[in-house]
């Protein structure tokens, strides 16, 4: 039996991919193939635009798949995917991405009323609609094959893009109106995969090992000796996730103590770990951390 799942092909490619790797997953693209070979033989994967995942997971072509809550909601398939896991990873950033109305700096539009009888550009049709008929607005909304920020003020008077964080518009002369939705990758599947026991337990191992690697991202460990004398001091000097592993040494005055810690702590904790008593200091890095 295999889970068949879609990967997000474009900007979220090489990170998705990435992003397995850490969790223990190797795909291998050939060329222009559209279908990555896992060293794991239960996942058939194919590289698929993140807007068009929903609406194939939600048909049964594909049991699971990672796209934007963005693309969920345009697609209108909230209510017929089961959500396995949300994750937060990018290009760039590790942070959500926005979905925002934006026009000209100098332009009248300053809300969503200001949008009556204007042209507005976007990716994001049915969602942009569904928003403006919220509003009671009514605006001619057309279809953009990305690059909207280009097509105001010329093109159209408004459009709504996603953005992480806001640099491009800026550039591109625009100011952000109004954030309609806030997104996140999110792992989903159709409800007849949710329901078969075998496909729902591999979905779920994957979404756990991929949360894992997530955690594991901004992360180290931070292992070292320290002398049963000088323990407590180093012991109120580490902030821990849980309490620190302390095992014995050969030497019975002296103990071993491991910790996990996030990364940009150490360069501060280290030194005074060593002035606290710590000895033989070492940090690695970590693949996966499963709470």
């Amino acid at each position: 039996m295999k889970l068949r799942i879609g990967i997000p092909k474009g900007s979220l490619q090489e990170a998705t991919f990435d992003l397995f790797r850490k969790a223990g997953f190797n795909f291998k693209v050939d060329g222009r193939s559209y279908t990555p070979a896992c060293d794991d033989p239960e996942i058939d994967a194919l590289l698929i635009r993140p807007q068009e995942i929903p609406r194939y997971v939600q048909q049964g072509v594909l049991d699971a798949g990672l796209t934007g809550w963005d693309w969920i909601v345009d697609c209108d398939a909230a209510d017929d995917l089961v959500q396995l896991a949300d994750f937060v990873y990018g290009k760039h950033e590790y942070r959500p991405i926005r979905i925002v109305l934006a026009a000209p700096a100098d332009s009248s539009i300053h809300g969503p009323k200001d949008l009556d009888g204007k042209r507005i550009a976007t990716e994001y049709v049915n969602l942009t609609r569904r928003w403006l008929a919220k509003h009671g607005v009514s605006a001619a909304v057309e279809f953009s094959w990305g690059a909207c920020e280009v097509k105001a003020p010329e093109l159209v008077d408004a459009i709504v893009a996603n953005t992480e964080t806001g640099s491009s518009l800026r550039a591109h002369g625009l100011r952000i109106v109004e954030v309609l939705l806030e997104s996140t990758t999110r792992f989903v599947a159709n409800r007849a995969a949710a329901a078969d026991p075998w496909k729902r337990a591999k979905a779920e191992n994957i979404a756990m090992l991929l949360r894992g690697a997530l955690n594991a991202a901004s992360l180290v460990g931070l292992k070292m000796n320290v002398a049963r004398k000088d323990l407590d001091a180093v012991l109120t000097i580490l902030p821990a996730l849980k309490r620190p592993t302390i095992s014995n040494l050969a030497d019975e005055d002296w103990v071993a103590l491991e910790v996990i810690l996030e990364s940009h702590t150490v360069r501060e904790l280290a030194p005074q770990l060593k002035r606290a008593g710590a000895a033989g200091i070492v940090e690695y890095p970590l693949n996966k951390v499963i709470f």
